[in-house]
């Protein structure tokens, strides 16, 4: 998979209307994952990455709006585009209510329907865009050398790191005081769209606790936030 394509969720029970939906959005160059009902959605979404759900209203097992719900406890960044036969002022604003970023009535025309999911993509990556990092980070008594590939400790000690160290700690420091998804962390880190269920992050997490905190076990600067993701915290 290549690393820079984007994936979507296509929420929706019809048969016919999400493989059309699948069909012309691959034709469009996305990857995309198809779920038949709430429950099964809600499965997709904490299994894999999406940079775009679209998501039915009236589905089985667990409604649209739920399923919403659901996804902004774990997830407030990626867009949800809600498709709804229910085309009443009140049903389009519960829906924005419960975590949509936009609502279409069906039918839909379908150049409008890509249009408007090409613009969320494109919005929430530039909402969601981190400030460049200086070649040299300093916090409490460490410092990070990201030229140089090193760090140095509380103590003082200096660190050799990986390649993948340095590019987890500097998307930490890009969005440092902000809680990193372990979903963001893997696409962009690993490139890994479907997730494995390995203790990767919290490894990694060990070992930069073991560098620059005075106590690991209750760590000043890096943070787990429990079934969400991963912060660095610095003032």
């Amino acid at each position: 998979m290549a690393m820079d394509k984007k994936t979507i969720l296509v929420v929706e029970d019809e048969k016919s209307l999400s493989d059309a939906l699948k069909l012309n959005l691959e034709l469009e160059g996305y990857e995309v994952t198809v779920a038949e009902d709430g429950k099964q959605a809600i499965d997709r979404f904490k299994s894999e990455y999406f940079d775009c759900i679209i998501l039915d209203i009236m589905l089985p097992e667990m409604d649209g709006l739920m399923v919403s719900e659901t996804i902004r406890l774990h997830n407030g960044k990626v867009p949800i585009l809600f498709l709804s036969a229910k085309s009443a002022g009140s049903d389009r604003v519960a829906g924005l209510k419960k975590g949509g970023d936009d609502y279409m009535t069906k039918p839909f025309n379908l150049e409008e329907l890509l249009l408007r999911v090409s613009n969320l993509i494109d919005k929430n990556r530039q909402l969601n865009g981190s400030a460049p990092v200086a070649d040299q980070v300093e916090f409490g008594a460490n410092k990070i050398d990201f030229q140089a590939q090193e760090c140095t400790d509380q103590k003082g000690n200096k660190h050799s790191l990986t390649k993948k160290e340095l590019m987890l700690l500097k998307l930490l420091v890009e969005n440092k005081n902000e809680v990193v998804t372990r979903e963001h962390i893997l696409k962009t880190v690993w490139g890994y769209n479907v997730y494995p269920s390995t203790r990767t992050i919290d490894n990694f997490i060990l070992t930069f606790r073991k560098y620059f905190e005075n106590d690991s076990r209750h760590p000043e600067f890096f943070h787990s936030v429990r079934g969400v993701g991963y912060k660095f915290t610095m003032n």
